[in-house]
């Protein structure tokens, strides 16, 4: 299709014709033109914009993004991604069976987390954390978590605590396994329901970004260190926590999360 003469100001937009003396006005199109008119009245410019075109489908390149994110997360728990050593993408790729953009890109997200630093032109580094970091994470996490645990024990009927218990029960499953990944997302679960009976959606992620920090290894051992026996005694105290919130035993309540949160540790 043909199109006019370009505006004077180089904007590539076709014009209408007018009448000699009179200003020129993009040329719209059925009820396209009436939006514009009516966007125009309102302040807006609109330029002629063109409909937007449908998105196209990234479904499927999110859902392996997303899967290599947990698939990274799950490394640095288990301590295959040592704190201090460059990890490339190509060479990660490989090993997920993916191209290196989708873990690239998923790199990126833990560096936004804080777990790796970009390297120019060598890849991402696991951050080296000590045992300084670590406390000050418990120290962080119960300074939270703690006032918001009491203030459900008051509030918070037995039979919604009894409905956490499979939760419960299944970080101790998970901890019997040995496997420190698989143990970390259960307790990740468990904690996210509880806090999310407070209905504060912004302290639920802010605490789960807290949580997922801790279980990072540190150099020289840690989290990542952590034998089958240390997982289940740390498994046991949530079910030790559910009968403290159920009882409203506010003493006992202090007293258990936060030693849960130092000896996570």
């Amino acid at each position: 299709m043909k199109q006019g003469a370009q505006g004077s100001a180089g904007t590539g937009e076709p014009w209408s014709a007018a009448p000699a003396g009179q200003a020129r006005v993009p040329r719209q199109a059925g009820a396209a033109g009436a939006a514009g008119a009516d966007g125009a009245a309102r302040g807006e410019h609109t330029h002629g914009e063109p409909a937007l075109p449908r998105p196209r489908p990234v479904i499927q390149r999110s859902s392996v993004r997303g899967q290599i994110v947990d698939a990274l997360r799950a490394a640095l728990v288990a301590g295959d991604l040592r704190p201090g050593e460059v990890y490339s993408a190509p060479v990660l790729g490989e090993r997920f069976g993916v191209s290196a953009t989708p873990v690239r890109e998923a790199m990126q997200q833990l560096a936004i987390e804080g777990a790796v630093e970009v390297v120019p032109n060598r890849g991402f580094r696991v951050v080296e954390r000590g045992a300084r970091e670590l406390a000050e994470l418990a120290e962080v996490r119960s300074l939270i978590e703690v006032p918001v645990m009491l203030k459900l024990a008051r509030t918070v009927p037995a039979e919604r605590w009894a409905e956490l218990r499979p939760l419960a029960e299944a970080t101790v499953r998970a901890a019997s396994s040995g496997c420190r990944a698989t143990y970390a997302e259960s307790d990740r679960v468990f904690h996210r329901a509880v806090l999310s009976l407070s209905g504060n959606e912004q302290l639920v992620q802010i605490a789960e970004d807290l949580h997922r920090r801790a279980q990072w290894p540190l150099v020289g051992g840690g989290p990542g260190g952590r034998g089958r026996a240390d997982l289940v005694a740390d498994a046991h105290e949530h079910a030790a926590l559910l009968d403290a919130l159920i009882a409203r035993d506010l003493d006992v309540v202090r007293g258990l999360v936060g030693e849960h949160f130092t000896g996570a540790g």
